[in-house]
């Protein structure tokens, strides 16, 4: 746990409102991810989406709700829905572990969580870092993709997590309150 609430302190000083980093962060051309795993792949996203990072609890299931929405929790009087990124993204068995946690994102003034194996750290990448997501034509789409990312030898997978978590499908989440 130690490890989240680092990262914790990097999602707080990013997310802040702190005008003249964001200013000196455009000047370099850089952009802040959140960089966590989901099975063998790493993916980043946009830092300022991120409100904090827990550790996996119970959730209060909702009935009827799609197996990806895990249900709800109660986040210092607000509910948030959580949906399991791993479920939903139909990557195998689930497991919830001690390196399990769920990010809670601020997303179209909607706060929700999302549950994935763990995060890593938090990267700035430099725009030359950032490839264009590759077009697989119809049978998979990229929509939710901003790019791909480089470093160190390592490959991010960058989503649009708002696109995302306001996408059609995931306007399921209004009907659990938030």
């Amino acid at each position: 746990m130690a490890e989240v609430q680092s990262i914790n302190s990097s999602v707080a000083g990013a997310s802040g409102t702190n005008g003249r980093r964001d200013a000196q962060q455009a000047d370099a051309g850089g952009q802040e991810f959140l960089v966590f795993t989901l099975g063998a792949e790493e993916y980043g996203i946009d830092i300022l989406k991120v409100q904090e990072i827990r550790g996996y609890d119970s959730v209060t299931r909702i009935a009827n709700a799609p197996e990806f929405i895990k249900g709800v929790i109660n986040l210092r009087g607000i509910i948030v829905p959580i949906v399991d990124m791993r479920i939903k993204f139909h990557l195998g068995r689930v497991e919830y572990d001690h390196q399990t946690v769920v990010i809670i994102l601020n997303v179209a003034h909607r706060v929700v969580g999302m549950v994935v194996d763990g995060v890593s750290d938090v990267l700035t990448l430099a725009i030359d870092q950032i490839m264009p997501a590759p077009e697989f034509g119809a049978t998979l789409t990229t929509e939710y993709l901003t790019g791909l990312g480089t470093v160190d030898g390592r490959m991010l997978i960058l989503m649009d997590i708002e696109k995302l978590m306001t996408s059609q499908e995931m306007a399921l989440t209004e009907t659990l309150g938030v």
